[in-house]
């Protein structure tokens, strides 16, 4: 199994979402632009977030296997994914690698 490298790429925030439809929450996300995870062949990183990880988990694996071209040539390096995680009020980009 291969490891994986995941940065965080881009951060967005819809304040007007979450003042329309969100309760009010204490804690958010804690991550940071250009963070890096490892992936150690396909395993959730420490201090990677429950949704995020639910989000990628299914393209962390297939790449620590192998495989990748994921949707026909999706992306320029087909051994990698661009994965956002599943938060309609502050999306988290990550982009998802092979470490070779």
């Amino acid at each position: 199994m291969k490891d994986c490298r995941i940065t965080v790429m881009k951060m967005a925030r819809y304040d007007d979402l979450i003042e329309r439809y969100e309760n009010p929450i204490e804690h958010t996300c804690d991550l940071k632009m250009g963070q890096v995870f490892i992936s150690k062949g396909g395993q959730k990183p420490q201090g990677l977030c429950d949704s995020a990880w639910e989000s990628m988990v299914p393209f962390v694996e297939e790449l620590a296997k192998g495989g990748g071209n994921f949707y026909d040539g999706w992306m320029k390096n087909e051994r990698s994914a661009m994965i956002s995680c599943n938060d309609g009020f502050r999306p988290v980009s990550f982009y998802i690698e092979v470490i070779e």
